[in-house]
């Protein structure tokens, strides 16, 4: 059950990792001028 429990508490650390800030438009979508791209969530 720790394993479980391990696994779940490391795969939410990463996710928010990978998550960034920024504004979203309407549609959920946001441009990002480091990278020149534009993206949707």
């Amino acid at each position: 059950m720790k394993k479980i429990a391990f696994a779940c508490v490391s795969l939410l650390i990463c996710c928010s990792a990978l998550s960034h800030s920024g504004g979203t438009d309407k549609n959920g979508c946001h441009h990002d001028r480091k990278n020149g791209t534009y993206h949707c969530h």
